[in-house]
Formats: structure tokens, C-alpha cells, sequence
């Protein structure tokens, strides 16, 4: 991070403005919408900039820039057109300790304009660290476009009544979680679009005598790794959450979208590695929602598919717990998707089986002869470690030597690697690869080259927003 961006109040404190023109004046416009007490110095002015100064609005200096100007200014923005005098206002507030911003300039400066979204007291700022102006420019516009203009009517009074709801509700937990029904539902914001802001207030107040304290857990699926992956219902739930229950396939990207203080629990597993048993992940369900915790439990790919999510929400109802379940991509499709391999294809395969190579112990046998048929699409989850008895059993119940296989280690990701051969080299296709590795067998995948798109060296990500898109 170049900048950390922060929110510095400037109400009545003395600022200084070096410059008379139209830049000027924008930058003179944002610090009187702050509150700042404005003094421009130039040697020409530009009219409206006489206008303000006549209406008292800012105070004019007729002159060059002379080092006692700064005295007592707590901010100062360099805004002439000659660069040798911006160098050394930006050097003499530098040793004074002042915030200076140099126009167009960001490295003389110690700290640079944002594009601005104001909703008041809702303020959204965008930088590109003085790299692509444009860029952050288009990106406000479409901020512009998605926040309604009642927001900063809801900000005032939700802040005009905190003091009622911190009264009633004495933890903060309670008080978030009241705070985010009230918002989430959007019957408020609808509301106070219609201007009915006695029939907002009532609402807030009836809220209150509401049940808030439940907990519940939310069984959601990551996906398989590349976080724009995430459904918009998983990011609002994990921002949502007091504690957040992980597994070891769930990326470092998609653990910094949950809520910051959040507890962050890891019950991740491996094959012959259970850092948390699962008798021990479920009780911890139980537990954190019966003491009133929004309990989020995040699990690689899709809960529903190889991920023990149905043994889960058998605890939770047993315990009376209410629970959501949020589907994910599963690793199957989306790293399938990622390497160009069709799952499915009229020429190809007319079916798709998934298979896990990790089992009990005392499992059932897989039914090898099924999965042995031609022009079907097997994909193995897990099956790493397994690859050999997989080739082994394949070949002997009739599957091709020749057959197409893929395997696809960290699939979606930057660094994901993606090896084809053939069925009688399976064994030692893997050799090398660690971390979670997805195995398709299949006709199928000789579609790869033809259809690959996805490149991680240009760490290519998709995108819900077309605009963003658009951009990239």
C-alpha cells in the first residue's frame, strides 16, 4: 500500500492555496466543502476565485510565495504552473512538518487528492497513488452511479439514534448485528427515498424489541480459489460474521474479505493431517451459535460436494441451530473451466462423474467398471496420493491407455499448473506437484490447448461488473 488513505478533519483550520487558477480553484472548492479556513496566494487570480474572496469566503494574498506563509497552516497544496517554485514549497513544508500536496505531482507529495463520491457524512475516495487519474476517475463515476443519493440521510439519522440503540442493547455484537438487519432488508433506505422519514424513525424503533441475539451458522462455499469466484451472498455473509471457520484449500485473498474482526478459526484437514477433528469442528458449530455468534463456516469449492457439509448441518440440526447454506463453484467446474476442458461435450462426453480418492478407512470400494466407461468425463478430487491404484483399476476394467488426463494443482489461481498426458502415465504425471490437485480423465480434455485461456503469469482475475471489465 503507498498511501494509507485517512479522513483528516480540516473544519476552521488554516490552509494555504499557492496558485490563482482554475486548478486552484477546484482544490480552493473541496476545502471550503471541508470546513477549511482558505488563504490563496498568486500573482493573477482567477474570477471566480475574486468572487469567493469578496463574498469572505477565502482570504487573498497579491504576491509570490514567501516561506512565512506557512506559518500556522496545517495544510498546503502547490498548485502554480512553475515547477522549481512547487519543488521548494514542497521542500519548506516538508521540514516544517506540513501536509503539502504538489498538483500532478505525487512525489513531492506527502499525501495526494483522492476522486471523491460524497454522500455526506458518507464520503468514498478513490486513488490510483497520482499513477491513473482517469482510471480513478471512471471508477468514481461508477460509484457515482450505485449509491443512492439518500444514503448520507441514512448515515445522519442511523447516527442521531445510536444513542437509543446503545441504551437497549448493551454488547456490541447485538448492536452490530441490529445495525445490519436494519440496512440489509433496504425497507429503510426505501423509506427515506420516499421522504417518509417519521415512518423511517418508527421503523428503527420497532426493530429494537426484535429478537437479535439467535445465533446461526452460514455453511458457505469459497470456491476454488480465485476470489472474484465468490457469490456477492458469500461476501456479504463473511463480512457479516463474528467468527469465521476455515479450511486449509480457503486462500489468504479470500480470508482478508472477511469482516476484520472477525475471529478467524482454522479446522483445515489434509489426508493423514486433521489439524481439527471433525467431531471437533462440529461441536464448535454449536458452540459459537448458542452463544448468540453469527458463525460463518467456509469450506474450499462447494460445502455440498466432497467438503462434509451435509455431516455438519446434521449436528446443527440436532442442536436446533438455524442454519443457510451458500453454494460455491466446486473445484470440478472451476478448474475444469480455467484449463478449457469442457466437463461435457457432444463429441466427447455425454457424462460427467465426480469421485473423491479420499475415503474411509472402511469405505465402500469405488465401482471401478462404471467408472471405466468410454466417453464419459471422471473427475477425482483428492486423488493425488491415489493415482496409481486410479490407472491401475481404470486399465484393468477397460479405459484406453491412451485416454486424455489432466491434472490441474491450484487451479484458478495465480499459480495454478496444469500437466496433461495419458491414462497409462498417471502414476507419474504428479510428481512434484503439492497442494490441492484436481484429476480429469477423459476424452475431453485433448479440448485443452484448443480452448485454454486463462493465464496466471498475467494474474488474470474475472470480474461480476462488466465496467470493470471493460477496463482491464
Amino acid at each position: 500500500m503507498d498511501y494509507l488513505p485517512i479522513f483528516t478533519k480540516l473544519e476552521n483550520r488554516p490552509c494555504l492555496v499557492i496558485g490563482g487558477g482554475e486548478i486552484a480553484l477546484r482544490k480552493v472548492h473541496l476545502l471550503l466543502k471541508a470546513g477549511a479556513d482558505v488563504t490563496v496566494c498568486s500573482l493573477a487570480f482567477h474570477a471566480k476565485l475574486l468572487e469567493k474572496a469578496d463574498a469572505k469566503q477565502v482570504k487573498i494574498i497579491k504576491g509570490t510565495f514567501s516561506d512565512e506563509l506557512l506559518d500556522n497552516k496545517w495544510l498546503v497544496i502547490a498548485a502554480t504552473s512553475d515547477k522549481e517554485v512547487n519543488q521548494h514549497i514542497a521542500e519548506c513544508a516538508n521540514s516544517r512538518q506540513i501536509l503539502v500536496n504538489v498538483v500532478d505531482n505525487p512525489v513531492l507529495s506527502s499525501f495526494i487528492m483522492p476522486s471523491i463520491v460524497d454522500r455526506s457524512p458518507i464520503i468514498v475516495a478513490i486513488s490510483s497513488g497520482g499513477k491513473a487519474p482517469v482510471l480513478a476517475r471512471l471508477i468514481r463515476e461508477r460509484l457515482e452511479s450505485l449509491l443512492p443519493m439518500h444514503i448520507g440521510r441514512l448515515a445522519t439519522i442511523s447516527g442521531e439514534f445510536r444513542h437509543q440503540v446503545k441504551k437497549t442493547l448493551k454488547s456490541v455484537s447485538l448492536r452490530r448485528r441490529y445495525w445490519e438487519k436494519l440496512f440489509g432488508n433496504g425497507q429503510l433506505g426505501q423509506l427515506l427515498q420516499r421522504g417518509q422519514t417519521d415512518k423511517a424513525i418508527a421503523l428503527m424503533t420497532q426493530s429494537l424489541t426484535e429478537e437479535v441475539a439467535k445465533g446461526d451458522v452460514a455453511l458457505v462455499g469459497a470456491g476454488p480459489g480465485d476470489p472474484s469466484l465468490l457469490t456477492l451472498k458469500a461476501l456479504q455473509l463473511m463480512q457479516q460474521a463474528d467468527v469465521v471457520l476455515y479450511d486449509r484449500l480457503v486462500s489468504s485473498e479470500i480470508l482478508d474479505l472477511v469482516r476484520r474482526d472477525a475471529d478467524l478459526i482454522s479446522v483445515g484437514k489434509e489426508a493423514g493431517n486433521h489439524e481439527v477433528e471433525q467431531s471437533r469442528t462440529n461441536e464448535m458449530l454449536v458452540e459459537y451459535a448458542l452463544q448468540g455468534k453469527k458463525v460463518v463456516r467456509l469450506k474450499g469449492g462447494d460445502s455440498f460436494i466432497f467438503g462434509r457439509g451435509g455431516e455438519e448441518l446434521e449436528e446443527l440440526v440436532a442442536s436446533n441451530i438455524d442454519f443457510q447454506v451458500v453454494p460455491g463453484i466446486t473445484a470440478a467446474s472451476g478448474c475444469s473451466a480455467y484449463a478449457g476442458i469442457p466437463l461435457t461435450h457432444r463429441d466427447y462426453a455425454q457424462s460427467v462423474t465426480f469421485v473423491t480418492g479420499h475415503r474411509k478407512q472402511d469405505g465402500k470400494q469405488l465401482d471401478w467398471k462404471a467408472l471405466a466407461i468410454k466417453n464419459q468425463t471422471l473427475v477425482v478430487y483428492m486423488g493425488l496420493i491415489q493415482a496409481e491404484e486410479i490407472q491401475q483399476q481404470l486399465l484393468h476394467y477397460g479405459r484406453g491407455a491412451e485416454t486424455p488426463v489432466a491434472l490441474i494443482n491450484k487451479g484458478t489461481t495465480a499459480d495454478q499448473h496444469v500437466v496433461i498426458g495419458k491414462l497409462d502415465e498417471l502414476s507419474q504425471l504428479g510428481g512434484g506437484l503439492k497442494g490441492p490437485t484436481l484429476i480429469i480423465i477423459g476424452e475431453v480434455v485433448c479440448l485443452a490447448d484448443k480452448l485454454s485461456w486463462f493465464n496466471p503469469e498475467q494474474g488474470h482475475k474475472l470480474s461480476r461488473d462488466p465496467f470493470l471489465v471493460n477496463l482491464a
